[in-house]
């Protein structure tokens, strides 16, 4: 009788997708299970992981193996690369230089090059010391103290570091024209977006009009459809467009009781408007400039360094990369990494370094595949005991702390600000988010009470209910995993 009870539980420990290898499992157990029978989840697939990261062992899983896209979750293999790769005080550098010889009146004859190092805050908005009018205040203090009072020539911009793809070629195109999904070049500018301010119409259904743009002065046309929407209905806008054109469509709705309702969407060419602006401001500022703002086909053998300029740390980018979930930041990261270790940045070599990261940490891969830097690409997949697997080698690295600071921490932080609700005081759950339509998923360390450190992997794809729901069904189990003592 005992042989045959035996048989039973062996039988169904290798065919059913639940794992539960420990007592305190019990709970997460049931609320997965619950959570698996719902008429949301008929067609889905639910994959679940948990890992004692000082033990480096499984505690549990429900269809671990199972492939699955991970949205943002991405991130956490592009960061950790970037920490142990650049270090925390890296920091991106941009070049201004000249050509040519500057005359005793102060005329330079010849050209000045901004020339890119892939940074993604160069000129953004978020920080006062990287909006534009700070960059350039920078760029022209550098220029008078050359001497340099007139420019016969022109400003080139050169963005060669990166190739000039500045899109996975799998990004949707439903993406590509808002700022989540403009993509990185080798010369970014204003985080290569620009916000379109939006006056609703005075009746719901009405057009809604475009009140102004920022930055000022960029080379767009917007083909605004946008109408007006119920109150308190949000940014419901979506905005279509190429990197290479200079057209915007928008369409979809903003709120009646908006005033100058902002929304974000991906800039052209922003190298270009970089250069422009920047030929631009010196013109105000008394520098007169002969010439157009153009691209640097051909470097100059020996240009003169007036100005490098850099970045913010590795550390202050990856922790806004990991805490807002930023593409940009990301994408810029993945392909700087490509640049470094094999010459240019792309994102096949991106993919590339990230690849190799995963065969030095001697992590098996099967079922997995990162393509992009960011998430946004359908094709990536992973598998929740990878994911987990990745976070308890994590764990042991020298960048381990500054790498897990980078991480939201539940209640508190960015994307999970207002998650976790009920999570005991004493309990800390650092963890990214990932989603796209039909993606939930989460990924993180949870440090016990008692100083014990779990990792784990909840990730949920093709659902039918609404991505809010699902959200509130994954956090139930999150709390479960958080509390299984």
């Amino acid at each position: 009788m005992m042989k045959k009870t035996i048989f039973i539980l062996s039988f169904f420990a290798v065919f059913s997708p639940l794992i539960a290898v420990a007592q305190n499992t019990a709970g997460v157990a049931k609320v997965v299970n619950d959570l698996a029978k719902e008429d949301v989840m008929k067609h889905a697939t639910l994959s679940v992981s948990v890992y004692n990261v000082d033990k480096k062992s499984q505690v549990y899983a429900y269809n671990s193996q199972r492939s699955v896209i991970p949205a943002s979750l991405t991130k956490l293999f592009t960061t950790a690369l970037g920490f142990e790769k650049l270090g925390k005080n890296f920091r991106f550098r941009t070049t201004l230089a000249y050509s040519g010889e500057i005359e005793k009146n102060g005329t330079l004859r010849g050209d000045l090059y901004i020339i890119g190092g892939g940074d993604p805050l160069l000129g953004s908005y978020r920080y006062r010391q990287t909006v534009p009018d700070s960059v350039f205040a920078a760029w022209h203090k550098a220029i008078s103290n050359a001497g340099i009072k007139a420019v016969d020539g022109r400003v080139y911009y050169d963005a060669s570091i990166f190739d000039n793809h500045p899109l996975h070629d799998n990004w949707q195109w439903g993406d590509i024209g808002n700022y989540y999904g403009s993509g990185v070049g080798g010369l970014n500018f204003y985080e290569n977006m620009f916000f379109i301010y939006f006056t609703p119409g005075g009746k719901l259904g009405y057009p809604a009009s475009v009140a102004r743009m920022e930055p000022k002065g960029i080379n767009l046309h917007v083909v605004n459809e946008v109408l007006t929407g119920p109150a308190k209905s949000g940014d419901q806008v979506v905005v279509y467009g190429d990197p290479a054109s200079t057209i915007r469509v928008c369409t979809g709705t903003v709120p009646i009781d908006a005033k100058n309702f902002s929304v974000r969407a991906s800039l052209p060419k922003p190298a270009q408007a970089c250069a422009d602006l920047f030929t631009v401001y010196l013109r105000a500022h008394k520098v007169s400039v002969s010439g157009a703002a153009s691209e640097a086909l051909r470097r100059p053998s020996n240009p003169v360094t007036l100005l490098e300029y850099t970045s913010p740390t590795y550390y202050v980018i990856a922790q806004y990369t990991n805490m807002t979930s930023n593409n940009i930041y990301a994408e810029a990261i993945h392909r700087y990494l490509g640049y470094k270790m094999y010459g240019l940045g792309s994102s096949a070599n991106g993919a590339k370094a990230v690849s190799e990261y995963i065969q030095r940490l001697r992590l098996e891969s099967s079922g997995v595949a990162l393509e992009d830097g960011s998430g946004l690409s359908v094709r990536n997949r992973v598998t929740s005991d990878f994911v987990c697997r990745f976070l308890a080698d994590v764990a042991k690295t020298n960048y381990f702390d500054d790498f897990l600071k980078s991480l939201p921490l539940a209640g508190e932080h960015g994307t999970v600000k207002n998650m976790l609700n009920g999570l005991p005081s004493n309990v800390q759950v650092s963890m990214k988010t990932g989603s796209m339509t039909g993606v939930r998923a989460y990924a993180g360390y949870v440090t016990t009470s008692k100083g014990e450190r779990f990792c784990f992997s909840v990730i949920a794809n093709d659902y039918t209910c609404t991505g809010n729901q699902m959200r509130t069904k994954l956090e139930k189990v999150i709390l479960k995993i958080a509390t299984m003592e």
